[in-house]
């Protein structure tokens, strides 16, 4: 199996839910549902690599308050040279609804300072020669961000292949934002972006036309892949063709990173040698199960639970 590792942005996550319909100001509600995990697009990446069994590096960094101490001893030994920033800790708290959907709420913290120094200072481009480095919170990362283009170069350097995944840019899908989107598409191998995020980011409302003129401007040989939520994920192969997985049919306990847990399962199946429509139905399953499960688990259903 290819070495794999996550770069980005890991913070805390505070569930609450499910609230409806939305309180009114100076009111209270109580809800049946509460969660503190460990949040963010790579620490739900990672978090799901640990629950299938699969070995992985990542890069991140935290505050310097109770939180950022909390994630560090969450990820053990892989944590160990994670840098500490003196602000507090990213916080983000979820209001889950009936529905399956969420609202965030989310403090700057600790992740803007994330950067390329701080990247190198945890991840052994040797040992992860040849393998997968998936990249996200793009537009949360400041600093690090701005310097994507040598993070680019450091990993083709080691020969290691790129997965972006932005996430939603905090003011919307700019002029800038898209121009930047694009510059970072033709310097990776494999794209995992939502369907609004695809057809937003390439002006198409068919997501898989979307996804082929976006594919277009990646490096022969790259994979872009569309997430769609219940409709399953799609994907433009390295031969430029259409792929495609459905989606399991379960009842939804929350969908908070589900996109993320989606990305660790196709990165596992694809670094083992699977073919693209492999990886998409190992990732829409792993997705599937986090989802409907409390607590949270990635693996294949226990023969106690009741099937769905």
């Amino acid at each position: 199996m290819k070495p794999l590792a996550v770069i980005g942005n890991v913070n805390i996550d505070l569930i609450l839910g499910p609230a409806a319909p939305w309180p009114k100001a100076g009111t209270e509600i109580i809800v049946d549902h509460d969660e503190l995990r460990v949040g963010g697009q790579a620490g739900n990446s990672a978090l799901a690599w640990e629950g299938l069994g699969v070995d992985y590096e990542i890069a991140a960094n935290v505050g310097s308050d109770q939180f950022g101490r909390w994630l560090s001893e969450a990820f053990g030994a892989r944590s160990s040279k994670w840098p500490v920033r003196p602000e507090g800790t990213t916080l983000s708290v979820g209001i889950t609804h009936p529905d399956g959907e969420r609202t965030f709420f989310t403090t700057r913290g600790h992740l803007p300072r994330f950067n390329l120094g701080d990247v190198l200072a945890v991840l052994d481009g040797n040992r992860l020669a040849g393998g997968y480095a998936l990249l996200c919170g793009a537009f949360l990362t400041e600093d690090l961000t701005r310097d994507y283009d040598a993070l680019f170069d450091w990993a083709d350097m080691h020969g290691i292949t790129v997965a972006l995944d932005t996430g939603w840019p905090l003011d919307g899908w700019t002029d800038t934002n898209c121009n930047a989107t694009r510059d970072w598409l033709a310097r990776c191998g494999v794209a995992l972006m939502n369907e609004v995020e695809t057809t937003t980011l390439a002006g198409m409302d068919d997501p898989a036309e979307a996804a082929r003129a976006l594919h277009a401007l990646m490096p022969q040989g790259a994979i872009f892949v569309v997430k769609r939520g219940p409709d399953g994920a799609i994907a433009i192969d390295a031969d430029g063709n259409l792929v495609s997985a459905a989606a399991p049919r379960v009842t939804v306990v929350d969908t908070i990173g589900a996109g993320d847990v989606f990305n660790a399962g196709f990165l596992a199946a694809l670094a083992r040698g699977e073919p693209p429509a492999a990886c998409l139905s190992a990732g829409t399953a792993v997705a599937s199960r986090a989802i409907s499960t409390l607590p949270r688990s990635y693996g294949p259903a226990q023969a106690s639970e009741e099937a769905v």
